[in-house]
Protein backbone atom coordinates (compact mmCIF):
# COMPACT_ATOMS: atom_id res chain seq x y z
CA UNK A 1 0.00 0.00 0.00
CA UNK A 2 1.33 3.52 -0.61
CA UNK A 3 2.41 6.11 1.61
CA UNK A 4 -0.40 8.09 0.38
CA UNK A 5 -3.04 5.83 0.99
CA UNK A 6 -2.20 5.00 4.06
CA UNK A 7 -3.40 8.08 5.76
CA UNK A 8 -7.13 7.64 4.89
CA UNK A 9 -8.31 5.02 7.38
CA UNK A 10 -11.85 6.15 8.06
CA UNK A 11 -11.72 8.81 5.63
CA UNK A 12 -15.23 9.53 3.92
CA UNK A 13 -14.16 9.23 -0.14
CA UNK A 14 -16.11 9.70 -2.96
CA UNK A 15 -14.75 8.11 -5.98
CA UNK A 16 -15.87 8.79 -9.65
CA UNK A 17 -16.81 5.29 -10.98
CA UNK A 18 -17.00 5.87 -14.82
CA UNK A 19 -17.66 1.88 -15.04
CA UNK A 20 -14.27 0.97 -16.59
CA UNK A 21 -11.31 -1.20 -14.78
CA UNK A 22 -9.23 2.43 -13.89
CA UNK A 23 -11.86 3.79 -11.73
CA UNK A 24 -13.11 0.41 -10.33
CA UNK A 25 -9.46 -0.72 -9.42
CA UNK A 26 -9.09 2.54 -7.46
CA UNK A 27 -12.12 1.87 -5.55
CA UNK A 28 -10.62 -1.26 -4.59
CA UNK A 29 -7.36 0.44 -3.31
CA UNK A 30 -9.09 3.06 -1.27
CA UNK A 31 -11.25 0.19 0.09
CA UNK A 32 -8.57 -1.94 1.12
CA UNK A 33 -6.44 1.32 2.57
CA UNK A 34 -9.43 1.26 5.18
CA UNK A 35 -11.30 4.04 3.75
CA UNK A 36 -15.11 5.04 3.62
CA UNK A 37 -15.80 4.37 -0.16
CA UNK A 38 -18.66 5.88 -2.13
CA UNK A 39 -19.16 5.19 -5.62
CA UNK A 40 -20.57 7.64 -7.65
CA UNK A 41 -21.65 7.57 -11.42
CA UNK A 42 -21.34 10.86 -13.40
CA UNK A 43 -24.02 11.16 -15.99
CA UNK A 44 -22.97 13.74 -18.81
CA UNK A 45 -24.63 15.18 -22.15
CA UNK A 46 -24.70 13.01 -24.77
CA UNK A 47 -25.82 13.70 -28.43
CA UNK A 48 -29.40 12.05 -28.88
CA UNK A 49 -28.88 10.94 -32.54
CA UNK A 50 -25.32 9.40 -31.74
CA UNK A 51 -24.84 6.15 -29.59
CA UNK A 52 -23.52 6.30 -26.50
CA UNK A 53 -22.42 3.73 -23.91
CA UNK A 54 -23.45 5.62 -21.15
CA UNK A 55 -26.35 3.31 -19.90
CA UNK A 56 -24.01 0.04 -20.04
CA UNK A 57 -21.33 2.34 -18.30
CA UNK A 58 -23.48 3.17 -15.46
CA UNK A 59 -24.76 -0.65 -15.01
CA UNK A 60 -21.12 -1.70 -14.68
CA UNK A 61 -19.84 1.32 -12.48
CA UNK A 62 -23.16 -0.38 -10.64
CA UNK A 63 -21.81 -3.89 -10.50
CA UNK A 64 -18.50 -2.36 -9.35
CA UNK A 65 -19.73 -1.01 -6.27
CA UNK A 66 -22.24 -4.11 -5.58
CA UNK A 67 -18.93 -6.01 -5.69
CA UNK A 68 -16.82 -3.72 -3.25
CA UNK A 69 -20.33 -3.67 -1.25
CA UNK A 70 -19.84 0.45 -0.79
CA UNK A 71 -22.81 3.10 -1.64
CA UNK A 72 -23.84 3.54 -5.19
CA UNK A 73 -25.42 6.87 -6.61
CA UNK A 74 -25.86 8.60 -10.06
CA UNK A 75 -24.84 12.44 -10.21
CA UNK A 76 -26.75 14.03 -13.05
CA UNK A 77 -24.06 16.97 -14.42
CA UNK A 78 -25.60 16.80 -18.00
CA UNK A 79 -26.22 20.89 -17.63
CA UNK A 80 -22.53 21.34 -16.76
CA UNK A 81 -20.95 18.78 -19.50
CA UNK A 82 -23.46 20.37 -21.98
CA UNK A 83 -22.47 24.41 -21.20
CA UNK A 84 -18.36 23.52 -20.51
CA UNK A 85 -17.59 20.61 -23.05
CA UNK A 86 -19.80 19.80 -25.80
CA UNK A 87 -20.63 23.72 -26.56
CA UNK A 88 -17.12 24.31 -25.46
CA UNK A 89 -15.75 21.81 -28.52
CA UNK A 90 -18.65 23.61 -30.81
CA UNK A 91 -17.53 26.66 -30.30
CA UNK A 92 -14.02 26.03 -30.76
CA UNK A 93 -14.12 23.44 -33.72
CA UNK A 94 -15.96 26.18 -35.16
CA UNK A 95 -13.98 29.22 -34.84
CA UNK A 96 -10.66 27.00 -36.48
CA UNK A 97 -8.89 26.36 -33.31
CA UNK A 98 -8.23 22.89 -31.73
CA UNK A 99 -9.75 22.47 -28.43
CA UNK A 100 -9.03 19.79 -25.56
CA UNK A 101 -12.75 18.82 -24.35
CA UNK A 102 -10.69 16.41 -21.52
CA UNK A 103 -9.30 19.50 -19.57
CA UNK A 104 -12.81 21.47 -19.64
CA UNK A 105 -14.49 18.14 -18.60
CA UNK A 106 -12.06 18.21 -15.73
CA UNK A 107 -12.34 21.52 -15.11
CA UNK A 108 -16.01 21.66 -14.47
CA UNK A 109 -17.34 18.30 -14.56
CA UNK A 110 -14.97 16.18 -12.43
CA UNK A 111 -13.32 18.49 -10.50
CA UNK A 112 -16.50 20.96 -10.47
CA UNK A 113 -19.95 19.98 -10.50
CA UNK A 114 -18.29 16.25 -8.84
CA UNK A 115 -16.10 17.54 -6.04
CA UNK A 116 -18.83 20.72 -5.05
CA UNK A 117 -21.51 17.85 -4.97
CA UNK A 118 -19.08 15.36 -2.88
CA UNK A 119 -18.30 17.97 -0.63
CA UNK A 120 -22.46 19.03 -0.17
CA UNK A 121 -22.30 15.34 1.41
CA UNK A 122 -19.62 15.57 3.71
CA UNK A 123 -16.83 13.45 2.11
CA UNK A 124 -13.61 14.44 3.16
CA UNK A 125 -11.99 13.73 -0.67
CA UNK A 126 -12.17 13.15 -3.77
CA UNK A 127 -10.80 10.30 -5.90
CA UNK A 128 -10.55 9.35 -9.66
CA UNK A 129 -9.12 6.68 -11.73
CA UNK A 130 -6.22 9.41 -13.22
CA UNK A 131 -3.08 8.15 -13.68
CA UNK A 132 -1.01 11.11 -11.39
CA UNK A 133 -0.39 12.19 -8.14
CA UNK A 134 -1.33 14.74 -5.74
CA UNK A 135 0.59 14.88 -2.76
CA UNK A 136 0.24 17.20 -0.39
CA UNK A 137 -1.66 19.95 -2.94
CA UNK A 138 1.09 18.93 -5.34
CA UNK A 139 0.16 17.90 -9.11
CA UNK A 140 2.62 15.26 -10.36
CA UNK A 141 2.66 12.88 -13.31
CA UNK A 142 2.02 9.47 -13.01
CA UNK A 143 4.99 6.92 -12.68
CA UNK A 144 3.40 4.87 -16.10
CA UNK A 145 5.31 7.72 -18.80
CA UNK A 146 2.77 6.33 -21.21
CA UNK A 147 -0.62 6.78 -19.12
CA UNK A 148 0.70 10.07 -17.66
CA UNK A 149 -2.56 12.35 -17.25
CA UNK A 150 -1.58 15.15 -15.81
CA UNK A 151 -1.54 17.06 -19.07
CA UNK A 152 -5.32 16.90 -18.75
CA UNK A 153 -5.19 18.32 -14.78
CA UNK A 154 -3.64 21.64 -15.01
CA UNK A 155 -6.86 23.54 -15.12
CA UNK A 156 -8.17 22.16 -12.28
CA UNK A 157 -8.87 24.70 -9.08
CA UNK A 158 -6.20 23.86 -6.18
CA UNK A 159 -8.55 24.01 -3.39
CA UNK A 160 -9.96 20.61 -5.49
CA UNK A 161 -6.77 19.56 -5.73
CA UNK A 162 -5.91 19.72 -1.96
CA UNK A 163 -8.75 17.46 -1.73
CA UNK A 164 -7.81 14.94 -3.98
CA UNK A 165 -6.52 11.65 -4.11
CA UNK A 166 -5.30 9.40 -7.57
CA UNK A 167 -4.37 6.08 -6.23
CA UNK A 168 -3.37 5.03 -10.30
CA UNK A 169 -0.25 7.54 -10.15
CA UNK A 170 2.01 4.80 -8.16
CA UNK A 171 0.64 2.09 -10.83
CA UNK A 172 1.47 0.97 -14.43
CA UNK A 173 -1.34 0.29 -16.72
CA UNK A 174 -0.36 -3.12 -16.73
CA UNK A 175 -0.41 -3.73 -12.67
CA UNK A 176 -3.83 -2.10 -12.72
CA UNK A 177 -5.36 -4.61 -14.81
CA UNK A 178 -3.77 -7.26 -12.61
CA UNK A 179 -5.25 -5.98 -9.45
CA UNK A 180 -8.88 -5.71 -11.22
CA UNK A 181 -8.07 -9.54 -11.59
CA UNK A 182 -6.84 -9.96 -8.58
CA UNK A 183 -9.91 -8.47 -6.79
CA UNK A 184 -12.49 -10.23 -9.14
CA UNK A 185 -13.45 -6.69 -10.31
CA UNK A 186 -16.50 -7.24 -13.24
CA UNK A 187 -14.73 -5.19 -15.32
CA UNK A 188 -11.52 -6.57 -14.99
CA UNK A 189 -11.08 -7.59 -18.41
CA UNK A 190 -13.16 -4.35 -20.40
CA UNK A 191 -11.43 -2.35 -22.90
CA UNK A 192 -10.21 1.11 -22.36
CA UNK A 193 -12.61 4.02 -23.97
CA UNK A 194 -11.18 6.49 -26.58
CA UNK A 195 -14.03 8.41 -27.52
CA UNK A 196 -14.46 12.28 -25.93
CA UNK A 197 -14.70 12.41 -22.43
CA UNK A 198 -18.30 10.42 -21.15
CA UNK A 199 -19.01 9.80 -24.64
CA UNK A 200 -17.97 6.27 -24.66
CA UNK A 201 -17.53 4.77 -28.43
CA UNK A 202 -18.47 7.89 -29.95
CA UNK A 203 -15.28 9.54 -31.64
CA UNK A 204 -14.49 13.65 -32.07
CA UNK A 205 -14.10 12.83 -35.78
CA UNK A 206 -17.76 11.18 -35.53
CA UNK A 207 -19.03 13.92 -33.28
CA UNK A 208 -17.60 16.89 -35.49
CA UNK A 209 -19.25 14.85 -38.54
CA UNK A 210 -22.31 14.52 -37.34
CA UNK A 211 -22.33 18.28 -36.11
CA UNK A 212 -20.49 19.95 -39.17
CA UNK A 213 -20.98 17.31 -41.95
CA UNK A 214 -18.52 16.90 -44.41
CA UNK A 215 -18.24 19.75 -47.62
CA UNK A 216 -15.58 18.97 -49.59
CA UNK A 217 -12.82 21.63 -50.19
CA UNK A 218 -9.68 22.24 -51.89
CA UNK A 219 -6.19 21.52 -50.59
CA UNK A 220 -3.45 23.54 -52.28
CA UNK A 221 0.08 23.67 -50.90
CA UNK A 222 2.23 26.68 -49.28
CA UNK A 223 2.74 28.10 -52.79
CA UNK A 224 -1.31 28.90 -53.21
CA UNK A 225 -1.14 25.22 -55.90
CA UNK A 226 -4.16 22.89 -56.02
CA UNK A 227 -3.02 20.01 -54.67
CA UNK A 228 -6.16 17.60 -53.84
CA UNK A 229 -9.25 18.01 -51.96
CA UNK A 230 -10.70 17.31 -48.57
CA UNK A 231 -13.83 16.68 -46.72
CA UNK A 232 -14.54 20.22 -44.76
CA UNK A 233 -11.89 22.59 -43.40
CA UNK A 234 -13.71 22.46 -39.60
CA UNK A 235 -12.82 18.77 -39.33
CA UNK A 236 -9.27 19.28 -39.51
CA UNK A 237 -7.21 20.81 -36.90
CA UNK A 238 -3.39 22.54 -37.52
CA UNK A 239 -0.39 20.22 -37.68
CA UNK A 240 -2.69 17.06 -38.25
CA UNK A 241 -1.74 14.47 -41.10
CA UNK A 242 -4.60 14.14 -42.84
CA UNK A 243 -5.28 11.95 -46.02
CA UNK A 244 -6.21 13.96 -48.78
CA UNK A 245 -8.41 12.99 -52.02
CA UNK A 246 -6.86 12.92 -55.60
CA UNK A 247 -3.71 14.34 -54.20
CA UNK A 248 0.20 12.81 -54.82
CA UNK A 249 1.44 10.32 -52.06
CA UNK A 250 2.04 12.44 -49.16
CA UNK A 251 2.27 12.46 -45.91
CA UNK A 252 -0.08 15.82 -45.93
CA UNK A 253 -0.26 18.21 -43.07
CA UNK A 254 -2.59 20.93 -42.55
CA UNK A 255 -0.52 24.34 -41.95
CA UNK A 256 -3.27 26.48 -42.28
CA UNK A 257 -7.21 26.86 -42.90
CA UNK A 258 -9.36 29.44 -44.36
CA UNK A 259 -12.71 29.16 -42.88
CA UNK A 260 -14.52 31.22 -45.23
CA UNK A 261 -13.50 29.38 -48.38
CA UNK A 262 -13.22 25.90 -46.94
CA UNK A 263 -9.69 25.41 -48.23
CA UNK A 264 -6.78 23.78 -46.52
CA UNK A 265 -3.15 24.98 -46.58
CA UNK A 266 -1.15 21.58 -46.49
CA UNK A 267 2.76 20.57 -46.87
CA UNK A 268 4.57 18.04 -46.59
CA UNK A 269 6.39 18.97 -43.48
CA UNK A 270 5.27 20.26 -40.03
CA UNK A 271 6.52 24.16 -41.38
CA UNK A 272 3.91 25.70 -38.97
CA UNK A 273 6.63 25.68 -36.35
CA UNK A 274 9.37 27.17 -37.51
CA UNK A 275 10.33 31.27 -36.47
CA UNK A 276 8.56 30.70 -33.11
CA UNK A 277 9.77 32.91 -30.52
CA UNK A 278 7.39 32.79 -28.40
CA UNK A 279 4.09 31.16 -27.33
CA UNK A 280 0.90 33.68 -25.97
CA UNK A 281 -1.68 31.69 -22.89
CA UNK A 282 -4.72 32.97 -22.03
CA UNK A 283 -6.51 31.38 -18.83
CA UNK A 284 -3.17 30.48 -17.27
CA UNK A 285 -4.10 28.65 -14.10
CA UNK A 286 -1.19 28.46 -11.84
CA UNK A 287 -1.17 25.02 -9.49
CA UNK A 288 2.27 25.71 -7.31
CA UNK A 289 4.76 28.57 -7.15
CA UNK A 290 6.37 29.64 -10.07
CA UNK A 291 9.36 32.47 -10.44
CA UNK A 292 9.38 34.87 -13.41
CA UNK A 293 12.06 33.61 -15.91
CA UNK A 294 12.42 30.55 -14.38
CA UNK A 295 13.67 27.10 -17.05
CA UNK A 296 11.38 24.70 -16.60
CA UNK A 297 9.86 22.51 -19.71
CA UNK A 298 5.97 23.01 -21.46
CA UNK A 299 4.59 20.44 -22.94
CA UNK A 300 1.54 21.05 -25.77
CA UNK A 301 0.30 18.07 -26.84
CA UNK A 302 -0.86 14.99 -25.08
CA UNK A 303 1.98 12.86 -25.90
CA UNK A 304 3.79 15.63 -28.00
CA UNK A 305 7.14 16.96 -27.37
CA UNK A 306 8.69 18.20 -24.38
CA UNK A 307 10.47 21.77 -24.51
CA UNK A 308 12.72 24.32 -22.06
CA UNK A 309 11.95 27.56 -21.91
CA UNK A 310 10.63 30.35 -19.60
CA UNK A 311 7.59 31.80 -18.55
CA UNK A 312 7.08 35.48 -18.98
CA UNK A 313 4.53 37.32 -16.35
CA UNK A 314 4.45 40.75 -18.32
CA UNK A 315 3.71 39.26 -22.05
CA UNK A 316 1.53 35.86 -20.10
CA UNK A 317 3.28 33.86 -22.64
CA UNK A 318 6.09 30.85 -22.81
CA UNK A 319 9.68 31.82 -24.37
CA UNK A 320 11.08 28.23 -25.96
CA UNK A 321 14.89 27.78 -25.91
CA UNK A 322 15.01 25.41 -28.51
CA UNK A 323 13.27 24.90 -31.93
CA UNK A 324 9.61 23.49 -31.67
CA UNK A 325 9.91 19.72 -32.66
CA UNK A 326 5.93 20.33 -33.64
CA UNK A 327 3.99 23.02 -34.80
CA UNK A 328 1.41 24.48 -31.89
CA UNK A 329 -2.30 25.19 -32.48
CA UNK A 330 -4.26 28.10 -31.03
CA UNK A 331 -6.88 26.52 -28.48
CA UNK A 332 -4.39 23.34 -26.94
CA UNK A 333 -3.25 23.29 -24.23
CA UNK A 334 0.62 24.18 -22.69
CA UNK A 335 1.26 22.97 -19.30
CA UNK A 336 4.54 23.86 -17.58
CA UNK A 337 6.45 21.16 -15.51
CA UNK A 338 9.22 21.25 -13.03
CA UNK A 339 11.08 17.57 -13.10
CA UNK A 340 7.47 16.09 -12.11
CA UNK A 341 5.68 18.82 -11.15
CA UNK A 342 2.76 19.97 -12.43
CA UNK A 343 3.12 24.12 -12.09
CA UNK A 344 -0.05 25.22 -14.38
CA UNK A 345 -0.73 25.61 -17.83
CA UNK A 346 -2.81 27.83 -20.08
CA UNK A 347 -4.70 27.84 -23.53
CA UNK A 348 -2.57 29.10 -26.37
CA UNK A 349 -3.80 32.18 -28.42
Amino acid sequence: MSESLSTLRGKKVFVGLSGGVDSAVTAALLQRAGANVYGVFIKGWYPPELPCTWASDRRDAMRVAARLQIPFTTLDARAEYKKSVIDYLIAEYRAGRTPNPDIMCNKDVKFGAFYNFAMSKGADLIATGHYARAEDGVLRRGIDADKDQSYFLWAISKEALAKTRFPLGRYRKSEVRALASKFSLPVAEKRDSQGICFLGAVSVDDFLRNEFGAHAGKAVDESGIEVGSHDGVLLHTLGERIALANAAPGPWYVVAKDLLGNTLTVSKTNTKSEGVSRIALRDVNWLAAYEDGEVVEAQYRYHGPRILGTYSMQMQAFIPSEKLAEPVAEGQSLVLYRDDVCLGGGIIT
